[in-house]
């Protein structure tokens, strides 16, 4: 099984899972975000000794409360390539609509070149108002005609931003004309001419896979088409099973199958201990951070009440619900076992993401759980961390 891990780039907080602090109060300052970066480095290195396949981290801007602090995946992905051997490192999401597609893929390109190929491109629309209306988009913010408005903008422009990238890679010379863009512009002078069409200097030098988070019924019927790969986070049993079987039907339907469990993966959030009680001490205040501070995004929407109805919008489970619904694993090292087992069967699973990032972890601590996944959960599973092969690429040293 490929396994990779995942991390939201948190800062330190030893007081995660505090019922007296709200996540929106916390406040950290630059030498915090600066820690998180450091520890980022330490656990890229650990990842790789230990077999791990891609690192991939997260995109977000402004976030003084601490939980996402890293802006440039690709920038600081390129630095943690140059601190390891083997590990990939990937961007789970870059945020495409607040980029400009045409810096977006030749930041890429070049880290990829400069890398030998070990970068890994993953792309989101987004969902942080805060974030987006400063760097130039929207995205929904609420249920009502205009949040319903901004989704729609916002997809039109992610979808063009990613036709633009891939004409871009792919192609000597590419021109694009859409309602939000149109490259290049019209009328533009050159040396005695007009530009009828760009050329994107440098190119990638491998076709480049993209990985998309799937959640959205747009989405859902979306990605297979594109041609991405599916990330699925934080779903409950039927609804992951129907969204991963869709993926298949729509690849059949194209004359373009996939077997089963390929071009799909699953991102779990994980935390183990030798007891039960040892995983707890740390896992539960971690999952009750992680959750205060995600539950107004929807992001557990998908977790059912005990009499199998939908939970609200906003619901922000207990451990326990997270357990017993296998939504996440908290637990000993046979308590994750039996859950990752549960997903391997489910899914015919062959690519599994582990969210580590739980707040409240010590560096330290951190690295005793990159640890114990790869050497006590995935052999005591039956199954072994199987790294791809780097490409035949020089990477500029």
């Amino acid at each position: 099984m490929r396994v990779d891990t995942n991390f939201f780039c948190t800062v330190p907080m030893p007081d995660a899972g505090s019922d007296s602090i709200t996540p929106t109060s916390r406040r950290y300052d630059n030498n915090a975000v600066i820690e998180c970066y450091r520890n980022l480095v330490e656990w890229a290195r650990t990842a790789d000794s230990l077999g791990y396949d891609t690192m991939w981290l997260t995109e977000h801007h402004f976030q003084y409360e601490g939980y996402e602090v890293l802006p440039n995946l690709i920038l600081f992905g390129q630095h943690l390539a140059g601190q390891t051997k083997n590990l990939r490192l990937g961007q789970m999401f870059n945020v495409v609509p607040q980029w400009n597609p045409l810096r977006l893929a030749e930041d890429f390109a070049i880290a990829d070149i400069i890398t030998g190929g070990r970068m890994e491109f993953g792309v989101g629309r987004g969902t942080v108002p805060r974030e987006a209306w400063p760097l130039g988009t929207v995205v929904a913010s609420g249920d009502n005609d205009m949040s319903v408005e901004h989704d729609r903008i916002n997809r039109q422009i992610f979808e063009e931003s990613l036709e633009i990238i891939k004409r871009a890679w792919t192609n000597e010379r590419f021109s694009f004309r859409g309602e939000h863009f149109t490259l290049p512009a019209d009328d533009i002078p050159d040396r005695g001419s007009n530009v009828d069409d760009l050329t994107l200097i440098p190119r990638p030098e491998r076709p480049i896979d993209i990985y998309q988070p799937v959640t959205s019924p747009e989405t859902i019927e979306y990605v297979p088409r594109a041609g991405h790969k599916a990330v699925y986070w934080l779903q409950n049993a039927d609804s992951q099973l129907d969204k991963w079987n869709r993926f298949a039907k729509i690849r059949d339907d194209m004359g373009k199958p996939v077997a089963p469990g390929d071009d799909r993966c699953l991102v779990l959030n994980v935390h183990v201990g030798k007891t039960r009680e040892e995983a707890m001490k740390k896992g539960k205040p971690g999952h009750d951070e992680f959750c205060r501070f995600l539950s107004p995004y929807g992001r557990f929407s998908s977790y059912r009440n005990p009499d199998g109805s939908k939970v609200a919008f906003d619901h922000c489970p207990t451990v326990q619900e997270s357990i017993d619904q296998k939504i996440q694993a908290i637990g000993s090292v046979d308590d994750v076992v039996d859950t990752i087992g549960f997903w391997r069967e489910l899914l015919d699973l062959k690519h599994l993401i582990i969210f580590f990032d739980l707040p409240g972890l010590t560096r330290q601590e951190m690295k005793d759980q990159l640890h114990m996944v790869a050497e006590e959960v995935m052999p005591k599973l039956g199954e072994t961390m199987d790294r791809r092969p780097l490409p035949s690429l020089s990477p500029l040293v």
